[in-house]
């Protein structure tokens, strides 16, 4: 009596204790799934940062281009322009010849216009009365000179006269319209070049502002995935010591329920034995879960942490999953006894067996744990009839 009495303080004890570092470990892992989170939510901004600065600088580089090739042809304007600014000074030497001929035709033809006036002053007092009606009728000094009458009166040398002041008076004539062609053409070829410059050196300043504001959004962005890696890395620091504690505590928790003992095997009317010893925590079928109903595929089997799980009926291990395959299950294994009756046993803190390992009836396959979707330490037991649950309550 003395014996299973001490036995049983001390799996109490046991158990007692390691309900603190059970607490623990569900709060650990609580905060590991957070930090998890927020680290997926910093990776994801940091792929959209990292596109979007990708595609701003694809948009920077073709701007670029465009206001190098906007340079080239600037420069090739500029070419032009200097070539046209020599042709304008060549325009202006020109310019500046027809002016100072022209001056000095017109000081001819003034000096022409008084000797002709003196020859008809000469004419009118010396010569006939028709005379007066020819110089009456004339309209102009123009007119007057083309009068052949007029012409006919008047001595060779009257004529001579005439013929040179005929002739200033047309050079003249020709070297104006010379001078504003000049000065027109001077004029347009300025004007076509300094339109084409500044169109272009107008192109070119809307892109270099369109790349400015390129260069300043790309910027924040920078500055934005520079927090975002500094706050991921942050949660990686705080994520990789969470997960060294919840290491070392559960470590302490295997080490500590290795000496659980699994307890006499309980046997029921029915084909299998109990995997573990304890109360039915959650029936099977339709249970309350929060502010909703959910249908409970098995039983779930209060036991501490590391208690030894048997196998309920022998057969062969035909599924182990990891708590990160199987979800809500935590570390899984199914064992089929039958072709068509499987026994399943989830939650497990570690496994006891190995995939296709053969197992008889009360084997230990694996420990009593809380993972996967757990709010206590205990195992859940389903039976599977050609892959369907029943109630494992007509089974035990």
């Amino acid at each position: 009596m003395r014996k299973p009495f001490l036995v049983t303080i001390c799996l109490a004890l046991a158990a007692y204790l390691l309900l603190p570092m059970t607490s623990l470990s569900s709060s650990l892992n609580s905060r590991i799934d957070r930090a998890q989170q927020q680290l997926n939510g910093k990776k994801a901004q940091e792929g959209v940062l990292t596109t979007q600065l990708s595609s701003y600088s694809a948009r920077i580089q073709s701007l670029q281009g465009d206001i190098s090739d906007l340079q080239q042809r600037q420069d090739h304007v500029q070419v032009s322009l200097n070539a046209k600014q020599a042709e304008l000074t060549q325009i202006a030497n020109r310019r500046q010849i027809v002016q100072d001929r022209l001056t000095r035709l017109r000081a001819k033809l003034t000096a022409g216009r008084q000797l002709l006036a003196q020859r008809l002053v000469a004419l009118y007092k010396d010569d006939q009365p028709d005379m007066v009606t020819v110089v009456l009728e004339s309209h102009g000094f123009t007119d007057l000179l083309d009068r052949s009458d007029f012409i006919q009166r008047i001595s060779d040398q009257n004529e001579q006269i005439v013929t040179r002041v005929r002739g200033l008076t047309h050079q003249v004539g020709v070297e104006t319209k010379r001078l504003v062609g000049l000065e027109a053409q001077a004029r347009d070829a300025r004007n076509q070049i300094l339109v084409k410059r500044n169109q272009i050196a107008g192109q070119k300043q809307t892109l270099v502002s369109r790349q400015s504001d390129l260069v300043a959004a790309k910027n924040v962005r920078a500055r934005a995935l520079a927090r975002v890696r500094t706050s991921r890395h942050a949660i990686e620091d705080k994520l990789g010591n969470l997960q060294a504690q919840q290491a070392k505590i559960q470590a302490r928790i295997n080490n500590a329920s290795s000496g659980i003992s699994a307890g006499p095997i309980k046997r029921g009317s029915g084909q299998f034995i109990w995997p573990v010893n304890g109360p039915i925590t959650s029936g099977f079928g339709g249970r309350n879960i929060g502010a909703g109903n959910e249908f409970h595929p098995g039983i779930d089997i209060g036991a501490a942490t590391g208690t030894p799980i048997r196998a309920a009926g022998a057969g062969t291990v035909t599924l182990m999953q990891p708590e990160a395959a199987s979800g809500g299950y935590g570390n899984f294994t199914c064992i089929s006894h039958t072709s068509s009756i499987s026994t399943c046993y989830g939650h497990q803190s570690r496994f006891g067996t190995s995939m296709g390992a053969h197992v008889s009836q009360g084997q230990v396959i694996g420990y009593v744990g809380c993972t996967g979707r757990c709010f206590g330490s205990h195992l859940h037991f389903e039976v599977r009839v050609n892959g369907a649950v029943v109630n494992p309550l007509g089974y035990l």
